[in-house]
């Protein structure tokens, strides 16, 4: 068994126990800069106001990637580090992070990369390749047309001249954050979510002693010496509560996925696709792998776009939702409709603002930039592939911080997360892709043997939680008992991501899976309504922004979760109105 990750036990020790740093922010960045302290031998502490990965850190493109298109904008230096960073996670998260194909198209004409200027792309990718790709012992090629046609069968055969395959990785965004957080909680952190910094204390010189949390209804006292922000697009405001000079200039950038039944679409690997009338262009991934080698559901994104408006839970729009499936169905025979898109998801990157404010947010730069100020070490920008580099970059920051030094203080204190494994990657040798066990060893790695535990407790655990989809009754079981799940949606959209593959479809599994999570977290029947009708009025909300028109259409019915709720057997009686999601 692994060692504890327990909430109320992390609280206890934020009360009693004296830290080096504070880390405000429980996404990639910040679990792992809690990672990378806690593994340098710091005393660490984590809060997370809302849930881990809640933010960004669960709404990419679930890619661990160089990116292409950052050698077009020159960024040379940003993808030869990128690639490095994704060697060094497929090393040390085996279980979690895996090889993807992607095919670009060459098009006779519109595509991605037309003939006219395919061999120059064919160089393109020889120099991505060079820069790092090979570190995973794949190199480019180009195919013919009917091996692409393979590839996506639902692409117009009369326009397909050829294609390039090159090599990337995947990991689910939200399940390497959660191990990332788990791991540095095994490694000494005390690691709390719902959590929510407040204010800061400091001592008569001006120097940081302690921070202020509200979590479970109450505030309390934190003893730390400095504060680590790692709060992403809200960094500004953990600033503003640090009493920082000078806050961050930041420009979030919004990007939207679409999920869509697989087989409208039928490709076997990843796919580069053109948007119409704009020098971008989205990937289509398939995602949700059956044992025969289909796949449940297909995503496509992302946009980036700049973004001024709220930045908890930003909507993904019917806009948004026009744009995305213009880019897909140019690439289809058969084009898919709005009420076809199974799911939806938008995120916010937080991106450095430069001096010129006027251009693309898809042209600014993904590096990181570390500040201090007052005890307070910011790290902002970056992308989910080079978490790791931008927590070590903030925890050197740290440790000259309270050290007082220069290269003495981090050569004393030197990361050590290049070679360390996380969680559940120790031994760990993957099954054969069409084995049941397949499915949890790819999310759990070793730690599967604790899942299978659970469903040994009893039959019904082993059935699925979503009908549908892969996950398990188990799987919600541990999600709180060792991952620190305390909400519905904790288990719906981020220890498991059912909510992105087919949100109809949770929904109307939502009163069972509440019932099931009552048990466990002692709700009674008030408080499994309560988490019922707030999962089922957020995904009606979610409805609603992408298809506005179509409100008097909800697939929810109201009340009927309420209902539901208090008797939790009656499938028959979900707040899904069968068939409404297909409207």
């Amino acid at each position: 068994m692994t060692g504890p990750f327990d909430r109320a036990a992390a609280v206890r020790r934020l009360e009693r126990d004296s830290f080096d740093v504070l880390v405000v922010g429980g996404g990639i960045t910040g679990t792992g800069a809690a990672l990378d302290a806690a593994s340098r031998g710091l005393r660490v502490a984590l809060v997370e106001r809302h849930d881990f990965a809640s933010g960004t850190s669960s709404k990419s493109s679930k890619l661990v990637h160089g990116g292409l298109r950052y050698l077009q904008q020159g960024e040379i230096g940003l993808v030869y580090e990128a690639l490095h960073e994704r060697r060094r996670l497929m090393r040390n998260a085996p279980h979690l992070v895996r090889v993807l194909p992607f095919m670009i198209p060459v098009l006779t004409k519109h595509g991605v990369v037309s003939r006219k200027i395919a061999r120059a792309f064919g160089s393109a990718l020889w120099m991505y390749d060079l820069t790092g790709g090979w570190r995973i012992g794949r190199f480019h090629r180009r195919i013919g047309a009917e091996a692409a046609m393979g590839h996506l069968p639902t692409m117009p055969r009369q326009r397909v001249a050829a294609a390039y395959l090159y090599y990337d990785a995947t990991a689910d965004d939200a399940r390497l954050c959660l191990t990332v957080a788990r791991t540095a909680a095994n490694r000494g952190a005390a690691v709390v979510n719902r959590a929510e910094l407040t204010g800061v204390r400091r001592d008569a010189s001006g120097r940081i002693e302690g921070a202020v949390v509200r979590t479970d209804g109450r505030e309390l006292v934190v003893r730390t010496r400095c504060l680590l922000n790692a709060a992403g697009v809200w960094a500004d405001g953990v600033e503003t509560i640090g009493g920082t000079a000078q806050v961050t200039a930041l420009r979030p950038a919004k990007g939207v996925h679409l999920t869509v039944p697989w087989d409208r679409v039928r490709n076997d690997i990843a796919v580069v696709v053109p948007v119409p009338k704009d020098k971008r262009s989205l990937f289509v991934v398939p995602t949700g792998a059956r044992p025969d080698g289909t796949f449940t559901h297909t995503y496509v994104g992302t946009t980036d776009t700049d973004y001024d408006g709220p930045l908890d839970d930003p909507a993904c729009t019917a806009a948004d939702v026009e744009y995305v499936l213009g880019a897909l169905n140019a690439s289809l025979v058969e084009p898919l409709s709005p009420a076809e898109v199974s799911a939806s998801w938008a995120g916010l990157r937080p991106l450095v603002a430069g001096s010129d404010t006027s251009g693309r947010t898809a042209d600014l730069s993904r590096r990181h930039r570390v500040s201090v100020d007052r005890g307070v070490v910011t790290v902002t920008g970056g992308k989910l592939t080079t978490y790791r580099e931008m927590a070590e970059d903030a925890v050197d920051r740290v440790v000259e911080l309270l050290h007082g030094g220069g290269r003495l203080a981090r050569w004393r204190r030197r990361s050590r997360t290049k070679r360390l494994t996380l969680l559940g990657g120790a031994g760990f040798t993957a099954p054969p892709p069409d084995s049941p066990q397949a499915h949890l060893a790819g999310r759990y790695g070793t730690l599967a043997a604790e899942i299978d535990a659970i469903a040994g407790e009893r039959p019904d655990l082993a059935e699925p939680l979503v009908p549908g989809l892969p996950y398990r009754r188990a799987e919600a079981v541990y999600a709180v008992r060792s991952e620190q799940a305390t909400t519905l949606d904790d288990v719906l959209a981020r220890r498991t991501r059912a909510r992105l593959f087919d949100r109809a479809a949770t929904v109307r599994a939502a009163p069972d899976v509440a019932a099931l999570l009552a048990v466990e977290l002692g709700w009674d029947e008030a408080e499994t309504a309560r988490q019922v009708a707030a999962y089922v009025d957020h995904c009606a909300a979610e409805q609603a922004a992408v298809q506005p028109g179509a409100a008097e259409q909800a697939a929810v019915q109201p009340g009927a979760a309420e209902q539901a709720a208090m008797q939790p057997g009656a499938a028959e009686q979900a707040a899904v109105q069968p068939g409404a999601a297909e409207r």
